[in-house]
């Protein structure tokens, strides 16, 4: 299914407008959602728009209100909201230009592709996108999307163009309070210069698709096990010890880094062993599955037995 657009309008740059579609660049098809479910009948729970005193209620009878006072409010229809004029909605302007690298990371809200309406503008289109890819600039202007006018950038992405919604200068959260505790020293040049060792021998070109997302997978793999037994499945999970902390032990520091360096050093010679005996390993990982879910079936029935006799088992392993 061809994915539709989510805004339709124009870019305009002084006197040039450029009719222009807006599609969503990133997907949540890849996560897990669940249902909620009642336990007792099996059957999906609902929820119902409800009125004190009056009960449930035809959703085309809702209004918005804006709270102006206690129990007051200004009561405003889909309709009105609607009619709110504003240039935004339909054009973009490009008002400002700054340098790419120049807006602050915490800044970039939700990623859009902009791509041209016709073949028509198609030229205006490629003369916007290569001038700013000349530049190295980045176009600011305001649209309206959904009941709200974003501030945006643009900036070129392959032969189209990026929009990313920006957040609002009073919508960022000041950091100035949450790091007061931090200390202004600076760092020990020894281990400064350890760790710029270890950045600089981890350095390479970013790809995405060498990460993976281990909790979906691990939700999944949960899943297709208690879809194959039919029943319930208990999971357990491995508590990881927190290390205890220790404010100003350089030494162990030091030696932290220097293991991670050597850590480093050796995971070329680790991965061809591991290509070498993936079948082998790959039966290992396959039997230790099975022993961990056989070993949790045994304590779920030892479990039931009562808790002396578990406790009897327990003094005797």
């Amino acid at each position: 299914m061809a994915p539709r657009p989510v805004w339709k309008g124009q870019i305009r740059l002084s006197l040039v407008s450029i009719p222009v579609e807006m599609y969503a660049a990133t997907s949540s098809g890849s996560s897990i959602s669940f249902r909620q479910i009642h336990r007792e009948s099996g059957k999906r729970v609902h929820y119902e728009k409800v009125v004190p005193g009056l009960g449930p209620i035809d959703p085309a009878d809702i209004v918005k209100g804006y709270e102006i006072g206690k129990d007051e409010y200004v009561l405003l229809t889909d309709d009105e909201i609607d009619d709110v004029k504003l240039e935004t909605k339909k054009t973009l302007e490009l008002i400002q230009f700054v340098d790419t690298c120049e807006i602050p990371p915490l800044y970039f809200d939700k990623p859009y592709y902009l791509v041209p309406q016709d073949e028509l503008a198609e030229d205006a289109f490629r003369v916007v996108r290569d001038a700013l890819r000349q530049a190295s600039k980045t176009g600011l202007g305001q649209l309206s999307l959904r009941g709200k006018e974003y501030l945006v950038a643009i900036r070129p992405c392959g032969t189209g163009l990026l929009l990313e919604t920006l957040h609002y200068e009073d919508e960022i959260r000041k950091s100035d309070s949450i790091f007061s505790d931090i200390s202004a020293d600076k760092a020990e040049e020894d281990l400064l210069a350890v760790a710029s060792e270890l950045i600089k021998r981890k350095t390479g070109p970013f790809d995405a698709a060498a990460f993976k997302d281990h909790y979906v997978d691990a939700l999944k793999r949960l899943i297709a096990e208690k879809r194959k037994s039919g029943g319930t499945a208990s999971v357990e999970e491995e508590e990881e010890e927190t290390p205890r902390q220790q404010k100003g032990n350089i030494v162990d520091l030091m030696s932290s880094l220097k293991k991670s360096l050597e850590s480093d050093r050796s995971d070329g010679a680790s991965k061809k062993k591991e290509g070498a005996n993936s079948e082998s390993a790959k039966g290992a990982a396959a039997k230790r599955g099975s022993t961990s879910r056989k070993t949790s079936e045994k304590k779920q029935t030892e479990a039931k037995g009562g808790s002396s006799s578990s406790s009897r088992r327990r003094k005797s392993a």
